[in-house]
């Protein structure tokens, strides 16, 4: 059991929690980022559903072939939901160069890697189960999307032969776009409410083969609606029914949600088993192997922190003489924004400027209108669905209102 989460306690007390039938009906698995949570929540998916038949007479060993196993390891398994948000983007490039890489060289470890490839987009696809958007109006948009990613995948499936390096490449390069495509369009960053009702309403549905899991990541992001609608749920929790929440922020979660939850704790990984999780996982090769998890998924940034942080203070500073930059200008430099982790990464950088090293009540002052101007554009983008250029034209009139008493404060550019 856990053989694929490396170096957490957290999995010895659950491996003794399962195999002694004491695993509550709600769970939270509770770290730091990268850590290994939702690795952790797939894998107790994977053994609270295995049948046991397998050659090595073990319930949810790690090499089981059953077919619930099968469906868990693929994330095929139709008791599984999963959802809350999550940049998927870096995880699914990473896989994906894995994947090739691997195949190219016909590698021992491709079986590894092909699955690997297949979770890092399920992982995604999972979050627009048709259980959590029936009745959405933008269902209908979203579902042609998923068709043609469930068309690639099959021809990825680990039962059939894998096409020619060519062919392999165009049909990963097919799944990588509509990933971005159903990332940019539809991914949320607060759980749906209606999302919530209607896994409820799943959740009392009697199932016919195992435990149903229902997977909640970054609990902590859920706006308080959403939370006293799962607070319902957790309440009266039906017996077939296990609840997993991750989080990066146990007490950013609601103390009530707390109380009807058992914490298994997750800790940082040091640097060694960072870089060795990077090989094992990713199999990184030369200098890449020595680098943080972090780290090593942001290489697949379109364009590199560093560059756009630069972006970031040179636009502030523009903004702060009294020079309005081109929005569109600033959205072609940093990729469009795409992933929406560069868009965080950005306003970040307009952050640390805005703070520099001066400590003054007036800065201060004039710092917190400016973190809410970068929250609103923000959310205008990841939430609302604003266009990106439209939402740094809005972010520059923002910033634009506070440059006379910015000067006035002594701030030093």
């Amino acid at each position: 059991m856990f053989d694929n989460l490396l170096y957490q306690n957290a999995s010895s007390l659950l491996r003794e929690d399962i195999l002694n039938n004491r695993l509550p009906g709600a769970i939270l698995l509770s770290g730091p980022s990268s850590s290994g949570k939702l690795t952790c929540a797939l894998e107790i998916a994977r053994i609270l559903s295995c049948s046991g038949q397998n050659k090595y007479n073990q319930r949810g060993h790690w090499l089981c072939d059953c077919p619930s196993c099968k469906k868990n390891k693929e994330l095929s398994n139709t008791n599984v939901l999963l959802a809350g948000p999550r940049d998927c983007s870096l995880e699914i490039l990473a896989a994906k160069r894995a994947f090739l890489q691997a195949s190219f060289d016909n590698s021992s470890f491709l079986t590894a890697v092909r699955y690997l490839f297949i979770r890092s987009v399920r992982k995604l696809t999972l979050r627009f189960s048709q259980i959590l958007w029936e009745g959405d109006d933008k269902l209908s948009k979203l579902a042609p999307i998923l068709a043609a990613i469930d068309e690639q995948m099959e021809k990825l499936n680990p039962e059939k032969d894998l096409p020619d390096s060519d062919k392999l490449e165009k049909i990963c390069d097919d799944i990588v776009k509509n990933c971005d495509k159903l990332s940019a369009s539809f991914m949320y960053d607060s759980l749906p409410i209606n999302q919530i009702r209607r896994a409820s309403s799943w959740a009392h549905m009697k199932s016919v083969s195992g435990k149903k899991i229902f997977i909640i990541e970054n609990a902590e992001r859920m706006l308080e609606s959403v939370r006293n609608a799962l607070l319902k749920i957790l309440e009266e929790p039906p017996e077939d029914m296990v609840f997993i929440l991750t989080t990066s922020n146990r007490g950013a979660v609601m103390p009530t949600i707390l109380s009807r939850v058992r914490t298994y704790n997750f800790s940082e990984r040091s640097a060694p088993q960072q870089k060795e999780v990077v090989q094992r996982v990713f199999h990184a090769r030369g200098e890449e192997e020595n680098l943080l998890i972090n780290d090593y998924l942001q290489l697949f940034l379109p364009v590199k922190p560093a560059e756009i942080k630069k972006s970031a203070s040179s636009y502030f500073n523009y903004l702060m003489t009294g020079q309005i930059p081109l929005s569109d200008a600033i959205v072609k430099e940093c990729a469009s924004f795409e992933p929406r982790f560069l868009l965080k990464i950005f306003l970040t950088g307009i952050l640390e400027c805005a703070r520099g090293d001066s400590n003054s009540a007036a800065r201060s002052e004039i710092c917190a209108k400016i973190v809410g101007f970068c929250r609103e554009c923000y959310n205008s983008v990841t939430v609302f669905n604003i266009s990106p250029g439209a939402a740094i034209e809005r972010l520059s009139r923002d910033l634009s209102s506070v440059k006379r008493a910015w000067a006035q404060s002594g701030a030093s550019l």
